[in-house]
């Protein structure tokens, strides 16, 4: 028995997925940062320092404190910063996850490579267009080949959980 394509259906399961998407692209991350920390001198405080300026420079953090400065009148404090960056990297990834749900019911193209064609796309139109062109991060020529490398595998990873949730909670339709 064949499965009839539905774009709501996809809408919801890619907007359930996109949130858990997120959290394995932080895992990503954070086993990244172990690993580079383990090659570098253990407890470094020039590491500590870099790692604390990557995450006060963070588009997630720069566009909470965008959205939520008009409304307190005052600059967010370390944890409310925190907080609001994690806020809109899971709606962002609830939202992207949303439309590749939505995109894939109705043109299964979107899912090649099992979902990594997807994440290949949203690491390219947002971190490398958009944040750069919001003046959310340097334009790309600042960083280090390396670093994009980095922001690719973790939109990889993104996609490919994403394809994976879409479809178990498809298959249960």
């Amino acid at each position: 028995m064949r499965r009839q394509r539905c774009a709501g259906r996809g809408f919801i399961s890619g907007l359930v997925g996109g949130p858990v998407a997120s959290w394995t692209m932080n895992q990503f991350w954070a086993v990244k940062a172990r690993l580079q920390q383990q090659m570098q001198s253990s407890g470094d405080q020039e590491s500590q320092n870099q790692q604390e300026e990557r995450e006060e420079n963070n588009p997630t953090v720069k566009t909470a404190e965008t959205i939520t400065r008009p409304q307190l009148k005052r600059e967010l404090t370390k944890q409310e910063k925190k907080t609001g960056g994690s806020v809109v990297h899971y709606a962002f990834g609830a939202l992207t996850g949303g439309v590749y749900g939505m995109l894939s019911e109705v043109m299964p193209a979107v899912s090649a490579g099992f979902g990594m064609a997807w994440g290949s796309a949203v690491w390219l139109g947002a971190d490398e267009i958009m944040v750069p062109s919001l003046k959310l991060g340097g334009r790309p020529q600042a960083y280090p080949l390396s670093q994009h490398l980095s922001g690719l595998g973790a939109h990889l990873v993104y996609g490919l959980t994403a394809e994976a949730v879409r479809r178990t909670m498809r298959a249960a339709c």
